[in-house]
């Protein structure tokens, strides 16, 4: 009977991914039509082709999350509705996103082994229903069963290639000798990124918050909603980092900056302080990140031994891997299937 069921949600797939190719073939030579154009630059087909397929993205995931996870909802107070109904439009809009960004670096790096390529409406519009069709397929599946592993995944996916995107097409080459910021500088790509990236990051906290109600329930739902409290706060705090650029605002963006590393590393705690029985593993990787973040700032400030970059870099990478490590915990206590909450509001328990 499971197989069965999965045979058909692939077929499903399989189905959605025609659909996208062929809304995003069509829609790509309706924009494109008249004279060939090149694959990057001025008047070129990968920005057309880029919003095509990530509205078609969004469309997918959208449709699958209504056809799959309808009823979630129903059982649950208006709030707990609420909170799953607001994350999935924020989902919606970063899958959008990712496939953006995806479709642009795929462009650049296109380009550069293919100089002096152009395409025809028929071609760019190939080519669009292509990048639909991926990027479709990808959210159509998340949209199914999607749970926190598979976010925090999303955010490090984007956020790699979104920064290799703004790399690629920076103003300044020389951008990595002073930070990451410069990318910010007179360019939508890393700003955008960054924005997105917050969104997502404050998605991953409801998430979390999600799947500890699931496994402790509605006694500590005081404590859960700080946990979703901080990590919004976290994401906030990022897309006023992308918002504020270093260039034209240097003292608020330095402040969401700091802000943003303060309420990261309270948000992890209080989550690591959440997860019942404290799990070795996480205990491990949490200890042995701020060892490492300590040594690297050290190494830094009073040795100069590398770049405020490279610093950024390894701060990133570590919060990255601290939160691999929190989702496949989760993933292994959490709980199979919805728990509605009996709570009629977060602010007060329902009395017999």
């Amino acid at each position: 009977m499971e197989r069965d069921a999965k045979l058909r949600g692939e077929t499903r797939a399989v189905w959605a991914t025609a659909i996208c190719f062929v809304i995003g073939t069509a829609l790509g030579m309706l924009v494109l039509v008249g004279d060939a154009r090149p694959l990057t630059g001025e008047g070129s087909i990968a920005m057309p082709a880029a919003v095509i397929a990530g509205v078609i993205a969004a469309g997918a995931f959208l449709t699958s999350t209504l056809m799959h996870r309808r009823g979630e909802t129903m059982p649950m107070p208006r709030w707990q509705a609420v909170v799953s109904n607001l994350s999935a439009g924020a989902l919606t809009v970063a899958f959008g996103a990712v496939t953006v960004m995806g479709v642009l670096l795929t462009a650049e790096i296109l380009a550069s082994g293919l100089q002096g390529l152009q395409l025809s409406a028929i071609g760019g519009g190939l080519l669009t229903g292509v990048a639909a069709a991926v990027g479709g397929r990808f959210a159509f599946g998340a949209g199914v069963d999607l749970r926190t592993a598979d976010l925090a995944a999303l955010l490090f996916g984007f956020l790699v290639i979104g920064t290799l995107f703004a790399m690629i097409t920076a103003a300044d080459p020389r951008w990595w000798e002073l930070n990451f910021s410069q990318l910010g500088a007179r360019s939508w790509a890393f700003n955008g990124t960054l924005l997105v990236a917050g969104l997502l990051i404050a998605t991953v906290g409801s998430y979390i918050g999600r799947d500890l109600h699931r496994l402790l329930g509605d006694p500590v739902l005081s404590r859960i909603a700080l946990v979703v409290m901080l990590w919004a706060a976290t994401g906030v705090a990022l897309a006023a980092v992308g918002l504020l650029p270093l260039h034209r605002m240097p003292i608020p963006h330095d402040v969401a900056a700091i802000s943003t590393l303060v309420l990261f590393a309270t948000a992890a705690a209080t989550t690591v302080a959440s997860v019942p029985g404290r799990p070795r593993a996480l205990l491990v990787t949490s200890i042995g990140v701020a060892l490492l973040l300590v040594v690297a700032i050290v190494l830094w400030v009073p040795f100069g031994l590398y770049s405020a970059t490279a610093v950024e870099a390894v701060v990133v990478g570590l919060g990255l891997l601290w939160m691999a490590t929190l989702v496949r915990v989760l993933a292994i206590l959490v709980p199979e299937g919805s728990r509605p909450s009996a709570r009629p509001s977060l602010m007060r328990a329902r009395h017999p």
